[in-house]
């Protein structure tokens, strides 16, 4: 006997499916090179499992968000595979790479109090994610100051979308404030740093 099967799930594995092809020969830039689809996947598990969202057009959005940005998919594939409105939303959010990654960032903190409900979601899950990797599992090459100026950037992006959902945007403040650990390691190194190039002096206060 055969179960009815709910469209809205048919439609979210689709865009996991979907997002899989596309990510498929793709690695994060953490030191273990993790699968790239952990990322869009977690953005979902954050909007569903800590944020309560249920919007079939937020959560496909989130799982295809850098589809365009990063792969060779179109607009156009996109909307034929799932619709105009969850096109738009990824659309929303992705970068121009044509454009140099400064504009590109400025762009971002611009845009972001502009965006729709639905692409202000996202991009709340898109930073708490990546906060959460920086802090945790960030890019192997990353300095501690690298990583430091994400935490700032970021901040700027979401304070353009503060009152979509207090709910994630507390889970952003509460992730953001990890960069506090990383704030010390970079003050310890400092402090060592400083401590090595001092000159050292003999008891009776002459250089050596």
């Amino acid at each position: 006997m055969k179960s009815k099967v709910n469209s809205t799930e048919c439609l979210i594995l689709s865009a996991v499916r979907f997002a899989a092809n596309k990510h498929r020969n793709q690695r994060r830039k953490d030191a273990e090179a993790s699968p790239y689809i952990n990322h869009p996947i977690e953005l979902a598990n954050v909007l569903a499992n800590e944020g309560g969202i249920t919007d079939p057009v937020v959560l496909c959005a989130a799982l295809l968000h850098d589809t365009i940005e990063d792969t060779e998919t179109t607009r156009e594939e996109l909307r034929l595979s799932f619709g105009d409105q969850i096109a738009s939303v990824v659309m929303e959010v992705t970068d121009d790479k044509s454009l140099k990654k400064a504009e590109r960032k400025q762009l971002q903190i611009e845009h972001a109090r502009h965006a729709s409900h639905q692409a202000k979601l996202v991009k709340l899950a898109d930073k708490i994610c990546n906060l959460r990797d920086i802090a945790t599992t960030p890019p192997a090459d990353w300095t501690t100051e690298r990583k430091m100026e994400y935490f700032e950037w970021a901040r700027k992006v979401i304070d353009g979308v503060r009152g979509t959902h207090p709910g994630l945007e507390a889970i952003f403040d509460k992730t953001y404030r990890m960069k506090d650990k990383i704030c010390d390691h970079l003050e310890v190194r400092e402090h060592e740093n400083a401590t090595a190039a001092c000159p050292i002096y003999e008891a009776n206060g002459s250089a050596p």
